[in-house]
C-alpha cells in the first residue's frame, strides 16, 4: 500500500486539490456537537481534512504512509502533528483521543487487517470517544470490477484492493460501538485519468461501547 500511495502522490501530488472532503465537514459538525477537542486522522494524506479541523482550533494528530504526503502536508497543515506510517503500526504515541477520523481508509484493507485496524482505533479511544469513518459501498461504480480478493472485495485498481460495504457490513465492523448516525453520503471529486466523479459512500458516526465482564 506504501507504495501504491506514494506513486500516486509522486504524480499527482495534491490529488484531490485544497477543499476539504464534505464527509469531513459533516464530522466537523457532529465533533463540535458533542464538544470534541482532540482529534486522531487516520490517513491523512496532504493534510486536506486535517487543515479543516485545526483551523477550527481542534488539537489534531495525523498519521499518514506515504512519506510524499507526509512531506507535503507538514508544509501544508503546519498546526497539525503528523506521524509517518502505516495505520496498522499504532500507536505512534501514548495518546487517548476524543475522536477519530477516518476518509475511505478502512475499505482498503483484507479482513483480518479491518478487525485489527478497528481494534487499534478502539485503543486510542477515550472511553466516551466517537469515531467517524467512510468507506466505499456496494453502489459504487467500481463495485464487482476487477479480480475478487474476498467477500464484496475487488482490486479494481492494481495493488489496491478495495472491500465494498453495505450497511449490516458496515455494522458488523462497528460491534464494539453505538452507532449515533449513518447513511450514504455522495463526495465528488476531480483527480487523475477519472476527472470529476461522484463516490456514493457509507459514513457512520459512533461512540465507543466499554465492556464489563
Amino acid at each position: 500500500m506504501k507504495e501504491y500511495w506514494n506513486h500516486r502522490f509522486s504524480i499527482e501530488e495534491k490529488i484531490w486539490g485544497d477543499t476539504a472532503s464534505k464527509t469531513a465537514e459533516l464530522a466537523l459538525e457532529l465533533f463540535l456537537k458533542y464538544k470534541v477537542r482532540k482529534i486522531l486522522i487516520l490517513g491523512a494524506g496532504y493534510g486536506r481534512n486535517s487543515k479543516l479541523f485545526s483551523t477550527h482550533n481542534f488539537d489534531v494528530t495525523g498519521i499518514e504512509i506515504s512519506p510524499i504526503a507526509y512531506d507535503i502536508a507538514k508544509v501544508y497543515d503546519p498546526r497539525t502533528i503528523f506521524f509517518k506510517g502505516s495505520v496498522l503500526d499504532m500507536p505512534f504515541n501514548n495518546e487517548i483521543y476524543d475522536a477519530i477520523y477516518c476518509h475511505n481508509v478502512l475499505h482498503l484493507f483484507l479482513r483480518n487487517e479491518r478487525v485489527f485496524f478497528l481494534k487499534k482505533c478502539y485503543e486510542q479511544l477515550k472511553n466516551d470517544g466517537f469515531v467517524f469513518f467512510t468507506v466505499f459501498s456496494e453502489k459504487e461504480k467500481s463495485f464487482g470490477k476487477g479480480k475478487k480478493i474476498e467477500n464484496n472485495t475487488y482490486e479494481s485498481k492494481t495493488g489496491r484492493p478495495t472491500h465494498y460495504f453495505s450497511e449490516e457490513n458496515l455494522f458488523e465492523h462497528f460491534k464494539d460501538f453505538s452507532v449515533l448516525d449513518t447513511g450514504l453520503i455522495k463526495d465528488s471529486e476531480n483527480h487523475g485519468e477519472l476527472g470529476p466523479h461522484t463516490h456514493k459512500l457509507r459514513f457512520i458516526f459512533a461512540q465507543k461501547r466499554i465492556f464489563n465482564y
